[in-house]
């Protein structure tokens, strides 16, 4: 299959994750963690973030949003996300499944959940004959390609802890995020109050692989038999961390996203002046979002594949990633161009 717009999932592997893949295949080392590469990979991201957090490698998104938020939970609680939030429409009920806890979704214009969208959710606090809300999740980058700024994810964090809720946030596009608003990650988790965060690789250049990050690390005093009882305690352990070794060595991990982010913006102008082409969200991070003509999606399609988000609408999705060229979108604009002839 050629590089399409369907999802940056569908990219391969950075070269340079590959051979830290390789590097790391060499002779017998402790399982289970207690490696080199994982120690290091660990003191990287304490590093990163400036601060003294928890950190626990997971195999992918679906674990690593699951856990987080389990941490904090019982069956009698309730977590609060946007309607169009992964844990709510991508995880096939895990969340509520492994917790036993309800997911009260929302819906947002932009997949951005707002103060407003909590406050009506809290009218049940107290009442023993509703679920108690006790954590909002929020997406950076959102499914529908925006952003939360700085002040947003503050404003979110204090009204949840002046509340009793927990924070956690869904970083699976956590790099595109930080590279669109030009910020220090410990600007938008750490510092805006983030209680746990799912710190993805998977779809910006890593083979699979995610980071579960704790800013108090008491909330993770037990976290470590919930990861064993998740089934997400990799025994070759080295594999994940040699990856993320080198994906936040030499700011590999925002160089993809920037390549990303820029690729979604030239999309963006290509087809933005397209008649028949209506673009439905701002395009802060590497995913595009318009409305056009239904009839042409499925010979598109044919040519590069992309999902459709709404079917009722005609709206699709084009998604960019770290290996996308600006010849792949020449290609693809020139064919819808030709469609819409």
């Amino acid at each position: 299959m050629k590089r399409g717009f369907a999802s940056d999932n569908n990219a391969g592997v950075h070269p340079d994750i590959l051979k830290a893949i390789s590097d790391a295949n060499i002779n017998h080392c402790i399982a289970y963690g207690d490696d080199p590469w994982t120690e290091k990979a660990v003191a990287k991201f304490r590093s990163l973030f400036k601060s003294d957090v928890a950190v626990y490698f997971v195999f992918n998104g679906t674990a690593a949003n699951v856990l987080g938020i389990n941490t904090f939970i019982r069956s009698h609680h309730a977590v609060i996300c946007p309607y169009t939030s992964h844990i709510y429409m991508d995880e096939c009920g895990a969340p509520e499944k492994f917790s036993g806890c309800k997911l009260i979704p929302v819906h947002t214009p932009d997949g951005k959940i707002r103060i407003e969208n909590i406050k009506d959710q809290l009218y049940s606090l107290g009442f023993e004959h509703h679920v108690q809300p006790k954590v909002v999740s929020i997406t950076q980058a959102t499914e529908m390609g925006t952003i939360y700024t700085t002040d947003e994810i503050k404003y979110i964090c204090d009204f949840a802890h002046e509340n009793g809720l927990f924070v956690h946030m869904d970083g699976a596009r956590i790099s595109n995020a930080v590279v669109s608003l030009g910020c220090d990650i410990k600007e938008i988790t750490v510092d805006a109050g983030i209680d746990v965060l799912s710190f993805g690789g998977t779809k910006n250049g890593m083979m699979y692989g995610e980071a579960i990050i704790f800013f108090n690390k008491e909330l993770a005093n037990d976290f470590k038999y919930s990861r064993k009882q998740g089934m997400q305690l990799a025994s070759k352990m080295r594999f994940i961390s040699a990856q993320f070794l080198a994906y936040l060595d030499n700011d590999l991990w925002l160089r993809n996203a920037k390549h990303a982010n820029c690729m979604a913006q030239i999309l963006k102008s290509e087809v933005e002046g397209i008649k028949g082409v209506k673009i439905t969200q701002k395009t802060e991070a590497n995913g595009v979002f318009a409305i056009i003509p239904g009839n042409i999606i499925p010979e598109l399609q044919k040519h590069f594949f992309f999902y459709v988000w709404d079917e009722l609408c005609s709206e699709v999705r084009w998604m960019t990633s770290f290996d996308t060229e600006e010849d792949d979108i020449h290609a693809f604009v020139g064919i819808l161009k030709k469609l819409l002839t």
